[in-house]
């Protein structure tokens, strides 16, 4: 597809590199001229330096040859100006971020009015993640595939799990498990396991199943199976605003550090329920006199990310509480990953994740061969993929032991009409099931690219 993508960003950035990966035209419109020329070197894209909002500039970008135009600068008002100019000059497919909560209210009048494809707020997006998280506090990440009725949650295996020096094989005959193991991630290495593979200590597992099975999964391994009843955030941004909006929700005690009194009071008023701190959430001694050892949960969301990997560091010394923390930047990943820092949310990955979901889909909707969903995992390293099974495709009806299916890939699900099936070698699949793929393999575009040449 030829897309534009406006503003170079952390966010644009990404996208450039997951679109132009798999094939896709692209020309990236930013102002900073030294941005452009990095991204130029990099990537097999073309790039014009100027304003993404003028329509000369848009123009000169293709607009009207375009499929898809995607506006990621860090104003919304110019991204909502961007997607009128492309929708009007080229009648393509229009995606924006928007992240000012004044317009939280008013996307599905934006979204109509304007015609736009897609809106992302990437604040909300990471809130709605860790909500998910602090519902199910056992788990590192949580995705969900099937409108809900399946999962895929990660967890770190301790060295005391049940789990732990267990062959998969082994697992399933005498725990039962009524869930599939997808992935490991062992160190650098990441794998998709056969029966004969062992689980170790340290070991992060992705496991498929339903909600219900996935709680019966982690009753029999020993974790807990409820949410959290209160959490300690430390920041007040937008990300706060609507995590502290959906906890209460849920009947959550919450309290928020923030050390600017005007944000204070701004919260105050929107959050009445919530108990908002003026005091330095960095600060050992104020978090020490909130009672941060009796806290279920800890949220770090300050604008630091070294202070959120300290902060959670030093809350898994005084407190047994779920840690889930932010951060931006991506050169911290091989740090983290040596470190036990709780849950990671990244706004860029996440915020790209879905906009390259919408992107797979679109390029799939001339025919049946829609994909529903698509996560990214382990540094882009692995995919889980949810396809719609079309009419007429080689691998219906036909026994998956029967299949020549890709190496390193997994059928993990199967949605029979509703029905989850956690499939083993006679299982079929159907015209309109939909199926999750977790592949290692690179641009699965349809279930029909599972097979083995």
């Amino acid at each position: 597809m030829q897309i534009i993508i406006v503003g170079c960003g952390n966010v644009g950035r990404t996208l450039t590199e997951q679109l132009s990966k798999e094939g896709h035209n692209i020309t990236v419109i930013e102002e900073d001229s030294d941005v452009i020329q990095n991204v130029v070197n990099n990537f097999d894209v073309m790039g014009i330096v100027g304003n993404g909002a003028s329509y000369s500039i848009m123009k000169d970008a293709g607009i009207e040859n375009a499929d898809l135009m995607i506006a990621v600068t860090d104003s919304d008002e110019r991204n909502l100006l961007c997607c009128l100019i492309a929708k009007k000059a080229g009648n393509c497919h229009t995606i924006a971020r928007v992240r000012n909560p004044v317009y939280s209210n008013e996307i599905s009048f934006i979204k109509e009015e304007l015609g736009l494809s897609m809106v992302i707020n990437p604040e909300e997006a990471c809130a709605n993640e860790a909500a998910r998280l602090l519902k199910f506090p056992s788990a590192n990440k949580i995705e969900t595939f099937a409108k809900g009725r399946a999962e895929l949650v990660r967890i770190t295996i301790a060295e005391n799990s049940k789990l732990c020096n267990k062959a998969v094989r082994d697992l399933a005959s005498e725990l039962s498990l009524p869930v599939l193991i997808a992935t490991v991630k062992r160190g650098d290495e990441v794998f998709i396991p056969d029966g004969q593979f062992v689980l170790r200590a340290k070991d992060e597992v992705a496991v498929i199943g339903t909600p219900r099975k996935m709680f019966s999964f982690f009753r029999k391994i020993g974790k807990p199976t409820t949410g959290v009843h209160s959490a300690i955030i430390v920041g007040g941004g937008q990300t706060s605003f609507y995590l502290a909006q959906q906890l209460i929700s849920f009947g959550v005690s919450i309290k928020i550090f923030e050390n600017c009194k005007e944000r204070c009071d701004e919260l105050a008023e929107l959050l009445p329920e919530a108990l908002i701190i003026h005091a330095d959430g960095t600060d050992r001694g104020e978090l020490l006199a909130e009672n941060i050892e009796a806290a279920e949960s800890f949220v770090v969301l300050t604008g630091v990310d070294e202070e959120n990997i300290m902060l959670s560091l030093y809350a898994a010394t005084v407190s047994k509480a779920k840690r889930i923390i932010r951060v931006h930047r991506a050169g911290y990943n091989e740090l983290i990953d040596t470190l036990d820092v709780g849950s990671v949310l990244n706004p860029r990955n996440i915020t790209a994740e879905k906009i390259v979901q919408y992107v797979r889909g679109m390029s799939n909707s001339v025919g049946s061969n829609n994909i529903e969903t698509l996560y990214k995992m382990d540094d882009d390293r692995v995919e889980a993929l949810e396809f719609i099974i079309p009419e007429g495709s080689p691998v219906v009806g036909i026994p998956l032991i029967d299949l020549s299916i890709k190496k390193n890939t997994l059928i993990a699900c199967i949605n029979h009409s509703g029905e989850i099936i956690m499939p083993d070698g006679q299982s079929k699949m159907y015209p309109n099931d939909t199926v999750i793929v977790v592949t290692t393999q690179r641009g699965f575009n349809s279930v029909n690219d599972i097979l083995a040449d």
